[in-house]
């Protein structure tokens, strides 16, 4: 349960750095924000994994790079069924995964991968 809040806190601060790093990417209200961490959550878990291997021929040939479009579909899928989360664009989708991919990547090294 300690880890599920952890990485909720982390994907928080990831949208958040987004929102202030990428032109094009923002919140409307810190419920939003919040919202918007839940559901990259449940579309992590359901519906990044059958883009993977759907997408995974591009992915191969591309060497791994098609992943940063799957992060950034996922996080425009978020921002679409949420009202209060705003991703403008293809660019900026590629941006927020990239802010909040690095920032998971730190979080995980600081944090450890040790499961419970």
């Amino acid at each position: 349960m300690l880890r599920f809040i952890v990485q909720f806190l982390v994907t928080c601060l990831a949208l958040w750095l987004a929102a202030q790093v990428v032109p094009g990417v923002g919140f409307s209200d810190t419920t939003s924000l919040l919202l918007a961490a839940v559901l990259l959550g449940i579309a992590n878990a359901i519906v990044r994994p059958i883009l993977t291997i759907v997408t995974f021929p591009l992915t191969i040939i591309t060497f791994g790079l098609f992943l940063l479009v799957v992060n950034a579909a996922t996080i425009g899928l978020v921002a679409a069924l949420l009202g209060g989360f705003v991703v403008d664009g293809f660019w900026a989708g590629i941006g927020a995964a990239i802010v909040t991919g690095v920032v998971s990547w730190i979080a995980g090294w600081f944090i450890g991968d040790k499961r419970d």
